[in-house]
Formats: C-alpha cells, structure tokens, sequence
C-alpha cells in the first residue's frame, strides 16, 4: 500500500528517476565522461571560456608515448591519460608524407601555429562538440559536472550513514533507558544543536585537514542531533508496547530489543529525515568547497566549480557558474520531494 501511495504521487516518482539518473552518472563516471582523462584536467588554454555547443576540430598525434594499459574497472574509477596528443586544429594540409597542422589559437586562422609531422603519426581527426561550453581554463565543464555528482553523492551517503550510526544509537540508548542516560545524551544533543551547523563543520574540518574524505566525516559528524532527536521521541513513544514488554520478560538483550525490536518500527521516520539530510550534506560540501576548505582541486566538485567560476555571472559567460549551481538545486530538490513522498507514503493516517 505504502509503495502504491508513493507511485500515486508524480513529484515523488519524478525525483527518483532524478536521483537514479545522477547516480548512473556518477557510477559510469569516466566511461561516460567526453573528457575521460584523471579529474577531467584535460587542460586546452587556447579553448578557454567557449559557448555552450561550440565545435573545435582535434588533431590526434602519436608522439611515441608509452600508451598505458589499465582495466574497466580502473578506467571507469579514475579515467586515464590520453594516448596520444590531441591538438585543436584550424585546418591540416597534406605535403607528401606529411600533414601541417594549423593549431587552433582563438584568434585569426592567419596566427596559428603551423606544426609538421609525418602522415603515419596522425591516429585520427575528429570533431567534438563541447555541450556545456569549457571554463577558464579549457576544460570541459560538462565532463566536470558529472564527475562533480560522484562528490555531492558520496557526502551525502557516507555522512547520512556516519550521521544514522551516531543518532540510531545515542537517541534510542536515551529514551530506552532514561534516568540519568537520557539527561546526559540529552545534554550533549542540545550542546551539539546550539551550535550553527557550518561554524561546526568548519571547525571539524579544520581540525582533520582538508580534503575528500575529511568532509565526508566532517559533514556526518554534524548531522545526527536530528536523527537522535526524531528517534528518542519515536522509541519513547513505543517502548512501553506489549511486543517490547514481552521481548523484556522473555529476557531479551537489551541490544537485540532495540534494534530487532524497536527500530524497525520506527524506519519509516528514519528514512524521512535520512532523505531531508541528505540533501543538506550536499548543500553543506558545496558551501565547504566553494569557501575553499571542502574537496581540493583537481578533484572537480560543483561548489568549487561555483568557487571558480562566479566572476563570470556578470559577463557573458554566466553558464559557468550557473550550471553547476544548476545541478546543487536539482539534486537537493529531489532528495526533499523524495522525503515528502516517503513521508506521505507512509502516513497511517492517510
């Protein structure tokens, strides 16, 4: 019935297929990606700040490279390095056995650099269309934002988790147990939640240094005060049933109890506030990397392409940050349409 309800409501439905469509992306990662090189760094200056669809021609020169050899998986994980040297190309001659390659500058075709090489070192000439356009420094901002989708989604996974962990087990130790247990975790909820949420992570991630991994901890080390909350009213609320009284005198643990038990009946409210901190993980990566403490570069993230790219919103380049910016409402937007479509889903009363 409850997932009837959920599919009933379009909104809901809609912001998963999102989120699935986000989380494709970012499991495919570099095999999907145009630019499938590490941290889509593929760096052309020449090529900087070009709009949205623009088509360049690439010249592909084998230079004698070690070509490396890695697997799917590797590939799919951390990209790879181009095989050959890609030059952007106004236009090629052929003179005998071999090919001028007029590099693309920006500028007039009559200023490009006339580069020679024999015929059997050209691999292949090709055409890419750039979608989103590339950023200041000639990379391709589409590639980035679709790597960038890996960071916004493994924070929130990983912090949502940390975040459960820590308030599934203070917030139902306190209301199973209360007395003196439930006033001190209460104490140190109320401490945690007088303090405004970025000041702490800024300070959490001061103290572990900055990088990946330290904003995922970070980030879900500031989130579980709603969790322990939601679950030490729900525990409080069906810890006096009859099913958790016979579990009591049948001489259950207490740890067997509460997660066998209790928990399971109040997954619902869980879930719901699991969705809704999801989405302010993802916000909160995004404000630590646009402020310069979050992911580090060249790890792409969509606050530091934010970051990079806002001196541009008041010249003719206003896509850079927009797009990104673009895909942080899209993302936290499903996640909250998908808490309120659990939510509903799962009211008795409804």
């Amino acid at each position: 019935m409850a997932w009837k309800r959920f599919c009933r409501n379009k909104l809901s439905v809609a912001s998963l297929v999102v989120i699935g469509f986000f989380v494709c992306i970012a499991l495919l990662g570099y095999l999907i990606t145009p630019d499938s090189t590490p941290y889509c760094n593929q760096q052309y200056l020449e090529l900087a700040t070009l709009k949205p669809f623009s088509r360049i021609e690439f010249t592909y020169v084998d230079d004698g490279l070690p070509a490396e050899q890695h697997n799917f998986l590797h590939t799919m994980i951390h990209g790879h390095q181009l095989d050959y040297t890609a030059i952007p190309t106004y236009r090629t001659t052929v003179v005998g056995d071999s090919i001028d390659i007029e590099a693309y500058t920006g500028s007039s075709p009559n200023n490009g650099q006339v580069r020679r090489v024999a015929r059997s070192q050209v691999v292949e000439q090709d055409t890419r269309t750039f979608l989103f356009g590339t950023d200041g420094y000639g990379r391709d901002v589409l590639s980035m934002i679709m790597i960038g989708s890996r960071v916004s989604l493994s924070v929130g996974f990983i912090a949502v988790l940390i975040a459960l962990l820590i308030g599934i087990t203070l917030g139902a130790l306190a209301a199973y147990y209360g007395g003196w247990v439930d006033n001190l975790i209460t104490w140190f909820i109320n401490v945690v939640w007088s303090i405004p949420t970025v000041l702490l992570v800024i300070a959490i991630t001061f103290a572990l240094g900055k990088g990946f991994w330290q904003v995922f901890i970070a980030v879900g080390l500031t989130m579980w005060v709603d969790i322990a909350r939601v679950v030490r009213g729900q525990v409080y609320s069906i810890k006096e049933k009859e099913y958790v009284e016979a579990a009591r005198a049948l001489g259950i643990s207490t740890f067997r109890t509460i997660f066998r038990h209790i928990l399971p009946n109040i997954s619902g409210a869980v879930i719901v506030v699991a969705a809704s901190n999801f989405a302010s993980a993802i916000l909160l990566e995004a404000g630590l990397s646009f402020l310069g403490i979050g992911v580090q570069p060249p790890m792409p993230s969509w606050g530091t392409m934010v970051k990079e790219n806002y001196s541009y919103i008041l010249l003719d380049s206003a896509y850079l940050p927009l797009l990104p910016g673009l895909a942080i409402m899209i993302l936290v937007l499903a996640f909250m349409l998908l808490g309120n479509g659990i939510r509903d889903a799962l009211d008795i009363k409804a």
